[in-house]
């Protein structure tokens, strides 16, 4: 491999022969690890071009690295680093931590870390990981994955994987949503209502950004996603939190004057309750009333294997007063970061704008591969087979729960992928989890998804979407213990 030129430049700052400052130079690249053995370094009339010096002084700088086996010659194919150069320390290099800078005050806004709970990297790694939202690779089709990821890269596709679409989407995807998935939640759009989004989570900002202002109340479930939590904070509008109940939000506990509501209502996250209907209409009736909007993140309908999942909000409103948050990021695969929004036009079209001036649009790529995938039948398939294993997951992990005198706080009404699960009160789960992980488990403690100074600590969600349902029963017998033993040193 040979060594770019521009990777070359005279440090001004030293001092020394011009040929001394490039056998310094080279040197100093090596032992900083940055030339590895064997890669060539570029020849003595293009480094003195670059360089701006005679060709002599490169040669002769040159001719000393090789006397000091920093470099070797390799007759007319040029100079190469040394394999017996020396080897650049195997620690990273001292940085000063000197800084002119008064970073407390440069910095204008601060961030809290988004989740504010610990996602390990190593989760496969675990025999029982009971943790949420990871594809499982025994259920993921990959072969027709790959085969659709192939036909987008073809010549037929160039434009699709090479062109800007500034502010807009791929025409073949936006079609597909609005034709074959809205349908199944009850709703008709046009492609002037729907813009496709970086996930769930990039919608629900973008959605914040426009609707909410320092003046106006936004209103959030309490427990609720974290990540929302945080994007509602950024915004710094003012933030009402509202306890679910075995229903999800309670639409008479909204406060007065709240401008936009964000609500779970098919599977609140993350006590898995599902919104009546007679609730719904309820939740509607009031926004019109009072003249508020409402966002609905309509994550894992598609997993419903109990029974089907109820209408969504936007399938009831008759009034423009919902905003849609889908994503196919749960239900394909986490790192694909594919999601939409559905709204009215107006709405849709400042989304659009605003995504165009962070980052124009979801890769070319990826939409039309998704295309590809859900038009052809593979998302279909997918879908009947995830919604067929977490059936039986969910009925073993029933089982095992009810056999370990486990509490369930919530699990959904027609599915999903994870339950609500209530520890008695001394236990702390982060402390659990914690434990656990020596044993192999991998739980989610729950406060992080509570506001509040003092959020309950003896919540925990446990997911099966990951887990072989062989593996179940041994998992929730290690947290029957694990909370057996919390309470006795309690």
């Amino acid at each position: 491999m040979a060594i770019p030129l521009e990777t070359f430049f005279l440090d001004p700052s030293t001092e020394g022969t011009l040929q001394a400052r490039i056998q310094q130079m080279v040197a100093q690249g090596i032992l900083d690890g940055r030339f590895r053995r064997g890669e060539k370094l570029p020849s003595s009339r293009k480094m003195a071009q670059h360089l701006g010096v005679s060709r002599i002084t490169v040669t002769l700088a040159y001719t000393e690295l090789v006397a000091d086996d920093y470099l070797s010659s390799r007759g007319r194919s040029g100079y190469f680093v040394s394999e017996n150069a020396p080897e650049p320390p195997a620690f990273p290099a001292r940085r000063s931590n000197r800084s002119s800078v008064d970073w407390s005050r440069a910095i204008g806004q601060r961030f809290a870390p988004v989740l504010g709970m610990d996602k390990p990297a190593d989760w496969a790694d675990y025999r029982y990981p009971f943790n949420y939202g990871q594809a499982d690779p025994t259920l993921f089709d990959g072969a027709n994955w790959r085969m659709c990821a192939l036909q987008a890269l073809g010549k037929r596709d160039f434009s699709s994987l090479t062109a800007d679409y500034f502010d807009g989407d791929d025409p073949q995807l936006v079609e597909f949503i609005a034709r074959q998935t809205l349908p199944r939640r009850g709703i008709s759009a046009g492609p002037d209502e729907i813009l496709v989004t970086m996930g769930a989570q990039n919608a629900l900002w973008l959605t914040a950004q426009i609707l909410l202002t320092q003046r106006r109340i936004a209103a959030i479930e309490n427990p609720c996603y974290p990540a929302l939590r945080s994007i509602l904070l950024q915004s710094r509008c003012q933030l009402a939190t509202v306890d679910v109940d075995e229903d999800g939000l309670v639409p008479a506990h909204l406060p007065e004057g709240t401008d936009v509501v964000f609500t779970t209502p098919s599977h609140q996250c993350p006590t898995a309750a599902t919104m009546p209907i007679t609730r719904r209409h309820e939740l509607l009736d009031k926004a019109e009333s009072e003249d508020f909007l409402i966002v609905e993140d309509d994550y894992e309908f598609e997993m419903a294997f109990l029974k089907p999942p109820s209408p969504s909000l936007k399938s009831l409103d008759k009034n423009g007063r919902v905003i849609y948050v889908g994503s196919f990021s749960k239900s394909l695969f986490p790192g694909l970061r594919l999601g939409y929004l559905v709204g009215p036009a107006q709405f849709i079209r400042e989304a659009r704008a605003l995504r165009a001036a962070v980052f124009r649009h979801a890769p070319g790529h990826t939409q039309r591969t998704v295309s590809y995938f859900l038009s052809l039948g593979h998302y279909d398939a997918l879908v009947r087979r995830m919604s067929r294993a977490y059936h039986d997951r969910r009925r073993v992990l029933d089982s095992a729960l009810e056999k370990h005198g486990i509490t369930v706080a919530g699990k959904g009404a027609y599915g999903g992928s994870s339950v609500w699960v209530k520890a008695p009160k001394p236990v702390d789960t982060v402390q659990l989890a914690r434990r656990l992980r020596e044993d192999g488990v991998l739980i989610e403690p729950g406060s992080p998804f509570f506001s509040g100074d003092e959020p309950p600590r003896n919540y925990f969600r446990l997911a099966y979407s990951s887990i072989p349902a062989e593996r179940i029963e041994k998992g929730v017998s290690f947290i029957g213990k694990a909370i057996e033993s919390e309470l006795g040193n309690s």
